[in-house]
Order: C-alpha cells, then structure tokens, then sequence
C-alpha cells in the first residue's frame, strides 16, 4: 500500500490512541463505559421491540447469536502463552467488546425481571 498522507494521519492517529489506552485507568474507563453503553443497548433494544410485539422473537435469536459469537471469540483457545506461563492480556478492543456484551445480558436480564414482577 502508498504511504499518502491519510494513511499517516490514520496510523499516527491509532498509534496515539494505543499509547493514551496504556495507561490503566484509562483502560479501565473505556471499559466501564462499554459496559453502560451495553447496558444502555440492552433498555433500547427491549423499548423498541416491545413497542411491536412481533418483532420480540426475532430480536432474541440475532442477540442470542451475537452474544455467542462474541463468546467464542474473546474466550477462543488462540491465546498465547509466554515462556513463564502466563497469558498473554486481551486486547482493549475485545475487552471493551465483552464488556458491552456483558451490559447487553445484564439489561435484558434486568428488563425481564421488571416485567415478570
């Protein structure tokens, strides 16, 4: 590929958001964040379908499989394991993936319990 001046914005500019996401706190934001956006997700997703009820069916099997798939690729065996057998750290991309996935399940999960009651 040419090295034009949008793909050195582009990559200067990812490279300077991968250094400011090193720092822990930060990293811990963006997740706690992906996890209220999730969350978040989740009250719409349930508002929505249940404004038309025939979409209720529909929507629980498309979030069921992205929440699978989502499993199956943060928690795949691909991880690397280093000389002292440790593993090696997800990275923030699929931390912050599992984290919305996981505010996804707990809205639903919280959105059943108010209708069942």
């Amino acid at each position: 590929m040419q090295n034009t001046r949008l793909s050195t914005i582009v990559n200067l500019s990812i490279g300077q958001l991968s250094q400011w996401s090193r720092n822990p706190w930060r990293r811990t934001s963006l997740i706690l964040i992906s996890l209220l956006l999730g969350f978040f997700l989740a009250s719409v997703i349930s508002t929505s379908t249940g404004a038309r009820s025939e979409l209720d069916i529909v929507v629980a099997a498309i979030a069921l499989f992205v929440v699978e798939l989502i499993n199956r690729f943060v928690y795949s065996p691909r991880r690397i394991t280093l000389a002292d057998g440790s593993l090696v750290p997800r990275s923030l991309a699929t931390e912050m993936l599992n984290s919305v996935k996981l505010g996804v399940v707990y809205g639903l999960f919280l959105e059943a319990f108010k209708l069942g009651s």
